[in-house]
């Protein structure tokens, strides 16, 4: 356990220079040695590819800020701009305002161990109305979704209310335990699960490890889900990070195992191959990944948002920010910014300036940086 490190945001402006180009690497899969055509594969270094469209800003630092967290997992942003942070082993929740982070309270029934913890946060649709921020987190048995308000005082301090359990019975292990959660365009509440090295677990439409979940803000099974119960999508090896495009795609980012991250559009009742194959196989019964990154050294993609027109996504061992190029239902070729320069990225996140922040765990320092605006 690392407590106690000082966690810093930086704010970054976004300039209209672009990278220069370079070369894909070729691309491998564990059931196969090709990619599907169509399917980008990342170069081991990225400046910017002269394949991309719509190439992306290049983020430039403006500000540093101490905020003093530990191992920060997620953020959601309140309406009034505060900014509500987990912390994965404290359980605490952060409120950052001003500049400044506060701690909310700590989350009962959090059993950090390994990569489980206090993981993700959804703040509700109808957040002013109910209040509710939903987060998941590692219990002493399970994975499991909650829901708690987050109450406005005269001084204009918040407070935690009741907890309620939303969601349970997510298999948990030291790894591989997922813990993404975002509320679709539809209203829908959507999970990120892991196989939770259970590896029978994400080809089994009944079972909860290795899929997506698509849930009803009560914690049931949303209706027209695919299979009649709580799963959307399955095959899945660790889900990181989930978005929305502009047409109302859900994208997701996964990690592989020793090869193959992904990025992967999400097709309801799809199955995404794991542990049979992983990447872009090009095999009838699995859908292929739309950007594969070879060697996960490079990237280990967690958080995800996208924003004109470009999916960006968190990298952990790539310690570096993925940029990929979407076009309809196709990507192209990904761009890295920041390698090596801030260490891992756990966590990608819109702000209400229509910038991005991003979450760095494991580090010592942890920090955070602040892209914006996006175009």
């Amino acid at each position: 356990m690392v407590a106690g490190l000082p966690c810093l945001a930086l704010c970054l402006v976004l300039t209209a220079c672009t990278g220069t180009s370079g070369p894909p690497a070729p691309a491998t899969s564990t059931a196969t040695a090709g990619t599907r055509p169509g399917t980008a594969v990342a170069p081991a270094t990225a400046p910017a590819p002269a394949s991309s469209p719509v190439p992306a800003p290049v983020p430039v630092v403006q500000e540093r800020l101490e905020l003093q967290l530990s191992i920060p997992w997620a953020a959601v942003f309140l309406p009034d701009g505060t900014a509500i942070i987990s912390e994965r082993e404290t359980a605490l929740l952060k409120a950052v305002r001003d500049g400044k982070a506060t701690s909310l309270g700590k989350v009962p029934g959090v059993a950090p161990a390994g990569e489980g913890g206090l993981l993700g946060l959804a703040l509700s649709p109808q957040f002013d109305a109910d209040r509710y921020l939903y987060a998941y987190l590692t219990g002493r048995e399970d994975n499991r979704v909650i829901r708690l308000t987050v109450d406005g005082n005269a001084d204009g301090s918040l407070t935690l209310g009741q907890l309620q359990v939303v969601f349970s019975g997510i298999p948990k292990a030291t790894t591989h335990n997922g813990g993404r959660i975002r509320f679709g365009p539809d209203g829908f509440l959507y999970v990120g699960t892991g196989d939770a090295q259970r590896r029978e677990q994400p080809q089994d439409p009944n079972a909860l490890g290795g899929k997506i979940l698509r849930l009803t803000p009560d914690g049931s099974p949303a209706p027209g889900n695919p299979f009649g119960n709580a799963v959307y999508s399955l095959g899945h090896r660790n889900v990181q990070g989930l978005a929305w495009d502009g047409s109302g795609r859900l994208w997701a980012s996964e990690f592989g195992p020793d090869v193959d991250d992904e990025l992967n559009l999400i097709v309801p009742g799809a199955n995404y191959g794991w542990p049979l194959v992983t990447g872009a196989p090009h095999r009838a019964d699995f859908q292929d990944a739309k950007v594969v990154w070879p060697s996960t050294r490079d990237s280990s993609p967690s958080g995800l948002e996208i924003s004109g027109g470009h999916a960006y996504l968190g990298a952990l061992r790539g310690e570096r920010l993925w940029a990929v190029p979407l076009q309809g239902t196709d990507a192209g070729d990904p761009v890295a910014y920041f390698t090596g320069a801030y260490g891992r990225i756990r966590d990608v996140i819109r702000t209400p300036q229509g910038g991005l922040w991003l979450l760095t765990n494991n580090e010592n320092p942890d920090f955070a940086l602040v892209l914006g605006p996006l175009p």
